[in-house]
């Protein structure tokens, strides 16, 4: 809404009316309305989550302090939901396709996650929404994103965009991406729909899924297509589940998912940036440097929430939150074509989601080969193996917050690495 305010008054002279063609401004505006959204509505949705008695129920799983939890309100990922839809409407452009589809994701994933905590929660049914109605519906949003990525003519590279000169990419910093570079002289600038996506550790830092196809001609594009689509898919279902499962210890999922989210905002403005992309050779995806500002919103929601959901909680995420976190960051991952880079951006989600089928596959395997069950971990998630071993949650959360900033700073640098 501002943002088209600030539009319609370019005619006139108004000292700062320019502002809104800033990214980094406009990103700094969301983190804050959201943070602040989410600050003061939070307390007001705590209070009608407590009044509506919408509380936590605990199985005594042996774990230090988890009876204490007992009857804490959840369904809070409302309260990161309100802000971040909130700052969204308010400063990101709602024309632009990337933003169209995080608040599709968004709306969508939150409804599935408010589904599944209103059978927990008033049903008492304790397994919410079966595991086949969450797939589908996680299945049905990653089909919806995977076509629109793939047959939508806004959605396009511009590959092998090289700098002839990079003395220009100090004074882009702040310019948007789809306003005129100054000073620059670019090659390549062709705009394509490509099955290309980033990687490390080769020269030009792209991988194209053609590469998974067993055929040539009509035939081999159509694969190639195909096999993008697919790894479209399990992208999101398998952030939306890795969110989900992160989601055990008091701020944990949201101060991991705020790192994650911050730089996830940082790749969507080097990507998004004609000057930036030329300078470390990266496919420059023409109109994304707006996700810069949703992912903003995004992190500065994460981080007003954590203000009630630090040690201890005041109010859980519940699925509502955890499974529309997830969704956010693989889609938002998808859309810079950084997909890829997940694995390591990610890494607390991926060690959390392999601590659990290692655990499954081994209890499983042993109990076949044995008679009895046998455990690699004492508790999954490793997050509770870690519990169980006497180590204080707050300790454990921190610890998991560093780990994620140290993810975050290796996916960066490796950008520069070829």
């Amino acid at each position: 809404m501002l943002y088209r305010l600030f539009e319609l008054l370019q005619g006139y002279d108004i000292p700062g009316q320019h502002l809104m063609d800033y990214l980094s401004f406009r990103a700094v505006l969301a983190a804050v309305i959201s943070m602040l959204i989410a600050f003061f509505a939070g307390k007001r949705i705590i209070a009608w989550l407590q009044r509506k008695q919408i509380g936590e129920t605990i199985r005594d799983l042996g774990l230090e302090g988890q009876m204490q939890k007992k009857g804490t309100p959840t369904m809070g990922g409302i309260i990161i939901i309100v802000a971040l839809v909130s700052s969204v409407l308010l400063v990101c452009d709602l024309h632009n396709i990337y933003i169209l589809l995080l608040l599709l994701t968004t709306l969508w994933c939150g409804t599935m996650g408010f589904i599944d905590d209103s059978i927990k929660t008033f049903k008492h049914n304790k397994e919410g929404m079966s595991e086949k109605a969450k797939l589908a519906g996680q299945l049905g949003l990653g089909l919806i994103i995977a076509l629109t990525v793939c047959f939508s003519s806004d959605i396009v590279v511009r590959e092998r965009v090289h700098a002839e000169s990079t003395t220009t990419v100090r004074d882009s910093l702040d310019v948007d991406s789809e306003m005129a570079v100054r000073g620059g002289r670019w090659s390549g600038e062709d705009v394509v729909k490509s099955t290309k996506t980033t990687i490390p550790f080769v020269k030009d830092h792209e991988f194209d899924y053609k590469w998974f196809s067993p055929f040539k001609g009509r035939w081999g594009w159509y694969c190639k297509w195909a096999v993008y689509m697919l790894m479209i898919v399990l992208v999101i279902m398998a952030c939306s589940n890795g969110a989900n499962l992160t989601d055990g210890m008091d701020g944990l999922a949201a101060g991991t998912s705020a790192i994650v989210a911050a730089l996830i905002g940082i790749l969507a403005w080097l990507g998004g940036n004609i000057v930036n992309a030329g300078y470390l050779h990266i496919m420059y995806i023409p109109g994304s440097g707006e996700i810069v500002v949703f992912m903003s919103a995004f992190a500065g929601a994460l981080i007003g929430f954590l203000w009630y959901n630090t040690f201890p909680a005041q109010v859980f995420m519940g699925d509502t939150g955890s499974l529309t976190i997830g969704g956010i960051i693989g889609v938002g991952a998808v859309l810079i074509r950084k997909e890829l880079l997940l694995p390591l951006l990610c890494g607390i989600f991926f060690i959390e989601s392999v601590s659990v089928l290692i655990q499954r596959f081994w209890f499983r395997h042993t109990k076949k080969k044995y008679g009895e069950g046998r455990r690699v971990f004492l508790m999954a998630p490793i997050h509770h193996h870690y519990q169980k071993k006497g180590i204080p949650e707050p300790r454990i959360v921190t610890r998991f917050w560093i780990v994620g900033i140290i993810l975050g700073l290796a996916t960066l640098a490796i950008l520069k690495i070829r």
